[in-house]
């Protein structure tokens, strides 16, 4: 199945219910990383268009605040129905425009359509409450209302996942959405907006839009209709958004950059360490926000983990997402190839030992060898600067407090990792490690129920959860006398 569906070798945008070209004054191309080729064109919108499509949010923010709740969860659910049935023709979809192997896409799918089904129930409990009144003949009330219509700037490494939580909660909530997918990779998101379509959502309430992305984000952001933005994306980028919407004083959720460490103690079990750190590393070929990067190995096991990591990693067969032996797909796009050679570069000229990989393979698309590097500096690049791709950098560590002060030592806060068996250790880990998400022993640490987000310069806000609903609701106090 590698043919696009019509929708998506035409791609257009959706403004007010309606599938229409955009009117701006250049084309883009949709590229498939693994052959290098366009599948894909279409024309950007111009400033016309996205303030067509901020009225349009804003009459749909009137009809859909308006929307029981229990109304607005039907319509999710339907949603999730329907993006269920039609998983497999996304998820080809999805790995077509982003290059991810289809298991993957499945997989992030899988967890959209959670998402999707998560808040259609979440949003039933945005409860207020009562305050107990000073004095007779006083009410006084909490109630939680929809912060007003939103923009929602996705990246491109989860074309699924990353539109689809913000969608999803800001529909919960009773918000219009004006979606930005990545102007890489808009296919998956035009899918997830018909299904919702397809399942009964009035006109006006999302609207996908897509193509400069700095211009249209600008634009967005200064519009007094967007009370609020959601951004995932790198940390230099959230920063601009950040400043822009500051002028405005709009509610801001930022899930930024990381560079996620993983300590690996003396007493771990490295064989579930191996497996579990270095599926998630390569996984998207690394491109994933929370990718365990940074590894610190206790000195007692650092051989026999660099060893068998090293192993695992030259095991993968790098390919095209959609071969069915494919366990890890191309580079995103080809200027992400002279950023490995770079980081590799440093790490070569710093004397690091390159285990295996550290080079691009010569065959169309944008393919690199799942890379390990180890006997780095703390200083070297790789050791302070996430790479965003399939790249590893293991150094080892002899003492606890040690590694927990070089682990915090980077500005960023999104994941981190630790693998033991002691319940101390684990304990000092999860109270002194500064992050947003911590896993122990996993490296799960993403579900629908589970809050997303990171500290320090990775972000504030988070994503999924009750947390998830909250970034779209606002309190309103009623004191009444009677």
């Amino acid at each position: 199945m590698n043919e696009l569906p019509e929708l998506c070798r035409q791609p257009k945008m959706l403004i007010d219910g309606r599938w229409r070209s955009g009117s701006g004054d250049r084309e883009e191309s949709v590229v498939n990383p693994a052959s290098a080729e366009a599948i894909a064109r279409y024309r950007i919108p111009s400033a016309a268009d996205l303030d067509e499509a901020l009225e349009s949010a804003a009459r749909g923010f009137r009809v859909w605040r308006q929307t029981p709740a229990f109304s607005r969860g039907k319509v999710l659910r339907r949603a999730a129905a329907l993006l269920r049935e039609r998983s497999e023709q996304i998820a080809n979809v999805l790995t077509m425009e982003e290059g991810k192997p289809l298991a993957e896409a499945r997989g992030e799918l899988l967890v959209t359509i959670e998402m999707f089904e998560w808040f259609a129930e979440e949003g039933l409990r945005a409860y207020g409450r009562m305050i107990p009144a000073r004095a007779a003949q006083l009410q006084q009330t909490v109630v939680r209302e929809p912060v007003g219509p939103t923009a929602a700037f996705a990246a491109w490494n989860f074309p699924a996942r990353n539109p689809g939580y913000k969608i999803a909660a800001a529909l919960a909530a009773g918000c219009s959405c004006v979606a930005k997918p990545a102007e890489e990779t808009p296919l998956t998101c035009l899918l997830l907006a018909q299904a919702l379509l397809d399942a009964g959502l009035p006109a006006g309430v999302l609207n996908v839009v897509y193509g400069d992305a700095a211009a249209i984000s600008q634009h967005l952001i200064a519009s007094p209709v967007i009370r609020k933005i959601s951004f995932t994306g790198s940390t230099r980028v959230g920063k601009l958004l950040a400043k822009q919407a500051a002028d405005t004083v709009k509610k801001v959720t930022l899930e930024l950059g990381g560079h996620a460490p993983v300590i690996i103690c003396d007493d771990a079990d490295i064989e579930l360490a191996v497996q579990l750190t270095a599926t998630a590393k390569f996984r998207n070929a690394g491109q994933v926000c929370i990718a365990p990067t940074r590894f610190y190995v206790h000195e007692a096991r650092y051989r026999a983990f660099v060893a068998r990591f090293a192993a695992f990693a030259g095991s993968l067969a790098v390919g095209n997402g959609l071969d069915s032996g494919t366990a890890m797909g191309p580079l995103f796009h080809q200027r992400r190839t002279p950023e490995m050679e770079r980081f590799v570069a440093d790490a070569r000229a710093r004397h690091a030992d390159i285990v295996c990989g550290g080079n691009a393979l010569a065959r169309p698309g944008y393919f690199w060898t799942p890379t390990v590097i180890a006997d780095l500096a703390d200083d070297t690049r790789l050791m302070n600067e996430e790479p965003f791709g399939p790249i590893a950098g293991i150094v080892p560590f002899s003492n606890l407090d040690d590694v927990i002060e070089r682990a915090n030592g980077l500005p960023y806060g999104l994941a981190a990792y630790a693998f033991t068996r002691s319940l101390h250790a684990a304990h000092e880990l999860g109270a002194r490690l500064e992050c947003g998400m911590l896993g122990i022993n996993t490296c799960k640490v993403s579900y629908a129920e589970t809050p997303f987000g990171g500290v320090k310069e990775s972000g504030y806000g988070s994503e999924g959860a009750m947390e998830g609903l909250d970034a779209f609701l606002v309190s309103k106090l009623i004191s009444m006398a009677y």
